[in-house]
């Protein structure tokens, strides 16, 4: 089990940093509010090109067939930045799910296009019917993958019409959905599929919301050590380090959790030692991926009302750039499950209730 994360992992990220500094700024993220489908100005040319879009596309349809610990951090960069694009929905919800488990020549197709960035691809959280899913990008992408009637199939645009869907983020375009299926659609109706689904729609929020409660975190103290009150820094007073340290240590709780959970998925199993001795239940890489979900809410649930106030009435103003970020937090916090739900899927995983803990709905 290995979950370094330096080396080609760590430079991978710190370049993915660079181009969202550059060319998804706060300015840009702004912008994109006004743009019909919500994205930033050559951004997902500029992700397809550094084979941001592709690195879960196995190499023989173009990709870098790589896995979930060598994609953590980039989802993490993608939070930071505020990304409003559906790269996560893109690269590590749908197109893992039409790797592993598509059987169809269709799906190649799909998978070559999304390496190359030719085709959007997301995924919308399991309701279990073929209408009313709330879908990012729904209304933009050329294929949206979902549940419907406990089967996964992948869609494309031609049977799908969607209904623009106010988000308390301006920068997540949601559609409410409607989609055709058919035989031709169907990706799997094993009902493991439906849990894979969302699975991996939980951990590619966790990660997210990871990267959402750092820049949090560094917003604010960047913020107290420069504001001064009474002839000092307001982040000298007792009150404000306690908030500014609580929040870092959720974030430091957080983090190994969802790289954990990348672990699990990509190995399809629970790294030894991370399931409690005695479950009794079905705990597996769901467990770990709820557990990593429920404490990145919780994190950056924190992060959001401690950022609030430390930065006083301030924070409140849609002119300061902190909103694009709380926005962004309490959207991700309850995105694909909040941490409510997940605390009791994990609590069926160990045998602790009675319920089905590997059910996404």
């Amino acid at each position: 089990m290995d979950f370094t994360m330096g080396g080609d992992r760590s430079l991978f990220a710190e370049t993915l940093s660079d181009i969202l500094d550059d060319v998804c700024s706060p300015a840009a993220i702004r912008s994109s509010w006004e743009d019909p489908t919500g994205a930033v100005d050559g951004l997902w040319e500029t992700l397809a090109g550094t084979g941001v879009l592709g690195l879960t596309v196995p190499e023989v349809h173009g990709g870098l067939g790589m896995d979930e610990v060598d994609q953590v951090l980039l989802l993490e960069e993608l939070g930071r930045a505020a990304c409003p694009d559906p790269v996560a929905e893109h690269s590590a919800v749908a197109v893992p799910v039409l790797r592993d488990l598509a059987l169809s020549s269709t799906c190649d197709e799909w998978l070559g296009r999304a390496a190359e960035g030719s085709a959007v691809l997301t995924a919308g959280s399991p309701t279990g019917t073929s209408s009313g899913t709330l879908v990012l990008a729904g209304d933009r992408a050329d294929l949206v993958v979902l549940a419907v009637d406990g089967a996964v199939h992948a869609v494309p645009a031609a049977s799908v019409s969607g209904r623009p869907v106010e988000s308390i983020d301006g920068a997540r375009r949601l559609a409410e959905v409607t989609v055709e299926v058919s035989d031709e659609t169907l990706v799997s109706d094993d009902p493991a599929a439906v849990t894979a689904l969302w699975d991996r729609g939980a951990w590619a929020a966790a990660t997210q919301a990871v990267g959402v409660a750092q820049r949090l975190l560094d917003l604010t103290v960047a913020y107290v050590t420069e504001r001064e009150q009474f002839g000092r820094p307001v982040g000298v007073n007792q009150a404000v380090k306690h908030h500014c340290s609580n929040l870092a240590i959720a974030v430091e709780f957080a983090r190994p959790m969802v790289q954990t959970a990348a672990w699990a998925l990509a190995n399809g199993r629970a790294p030894e030692g991370t399931i409690p001795p005695g479950a009794t239940g079905a705990a597996g890489p769901s467990t770990l991926v709820s557990m990593a979900k429920a404490m990145a809410s919780d994190a950056v649930d924190l992060a959001c009302r401690s950022a609030l106030q430390c930065h006083g009435a301030i924070g409140y103003t849609v002119e300061h750039d902190l909103h694009l970020w709380l926005k962004r937090g309490w959207a991700l916090s309850a995105s694909w499950g909040d941490a409510h739900r997940h605390r009791r899927r994990i609590a069926v995983d160990l045998g602790m209730v009675v319920g089905s803990g590997t059910s996404a709905t």
